[in-house]
């Protein structure tokens, strides 16, 4: 049995197919074949049922794969264990991000990040909550950025920052409106992103916290920030938007934002990785950055967390 073996049972057991699985592991097919048959003769059972389309894991199969992917993952940190020792920080190390926080952050650390370590090949993915604890926990994302907390046991979470939400408002709806508080939210008014966000989940929970009819319908509307500006611009409504969203607003744009007044409703934004702290230094390198370059954008004190509670 070796380390190669198991890490091409790995990638059988995610595609359910030995082309696929050989391409992502760069052999060829009759090699990944050969070696997963050869550990099967060792060990005198079948890990996969070829008899199936796509083929499937035998009931013994999937004990090995989460074996298996506990074997590897202590592999992989003899070699983490190495590079921190020799003061090596590169490799590919694969990062995924939830979208309404990707279109603002990513810009703003990844030049310097690149910049600063160029021997790490960074991949970037852009994944809903729910699909970046699925994807931390069968090891096939080293970290990822969300809103938190999100409570899952073999997750560790270090928070990067806490950023306020803010009203975008225009002159139509403000009604003489110097700053908000949840009671000002009018929920036929409001136009939310498409529903499975966490971001509006956060919405949902403010709005929740206030003295609003909840028997009332949200408007779900958009899947990005732009839209909801957009239409919130033509009178259609109003928005709450993440602070740093606001950056990069025009002028004419920025007249339409009224913060809430203290304690401000806010979300936890943290970095997330698994427990067993593989490609730790690159971890820390990405808070240390991204820590870096939020300095002075996010200086809010007075602020209320708003879970995101997400519905799974």
């Amino acid at each position: 049995m070796t380390i190669t073996q198991l890490n091409y049972v790995l990638a059988v057991a995610e595609h359910l197919n030995f082309t696929v699985a050989a391409e992502k592991c760069f052999v060829t097919q009759p090699t990944l074949s050969m070696q997963i048959q050869k550990l099967e003769e060792e060990l005198e059972i079948r890990i996969f049922d070829r008899n199936k389309k796509p083929i499937q894991l035998t009931e013994v199969g999937k004990k090995i794969v989460e074996q298996a992917k506990s074997i590897v993952n202590e592999a992989d940190r003899i070699k983490d264990i190495v590079e921190q020792q020799k003061g090596f920080i590169g490799g590919d190390f694969k990062i995924g991000i939830i979208p309404t926080i990707m279109p603002t952050l990513l810009p703003m650390f990844l030049k310097n990040f690149i910049r600063k370590y160029p021997k790490i090949n960074l991949i970037v993915e852009e994944h809903t909550t729910d699909e970046i604890i699925s994807r931390l926990q069968k090891g096939q994302l080293d970290a990822a950025i969300a809103a938190t907390p999100l409570k899952e046991n073999d997750l560790k979470e270090i928070v990067l920052y806490y950023e306020p939400f803010v009203g975008y408002f225009p002159s139509e709806f403000r009604n003489g409106l110097t700053e908000l508080s949840p009671n000002d939210l009018n929920v036929n008014d409001i136009l939310l992103l498409q529903d499975g966000h966490c971001f509006t989940n956060g919405i949902l929970n403010i709005c929740k916290a206030s003295k609003l009819d909840q028997s009332q319908n949200f408007e779900l509307t958009s899947g990005s920030f732009e839209t909801l500006i957009g239409l919130a611009n033509e009178g259609l409504g109003v928005t709450l938007l993440p602070y740093l969203h606001t950056l990069n607003l025009s002028e004419k744009d920025k007249k339409n934002i009224i913060e809430f007044a203290d304690p401000k409703p806010s979300r936890e934004v943290s970095l997330i990785f698994p427990k067993n702290e593989l490609k730790i230094h690159i971890v820390d390198a990405l808070r240390q950055t991204i820590s870096g370059v939020l300095k002075g954008a996010i200086a809010f004190q007075d602020i209320a967390i708003i879970s995101p509670k997400l519905n799974r």
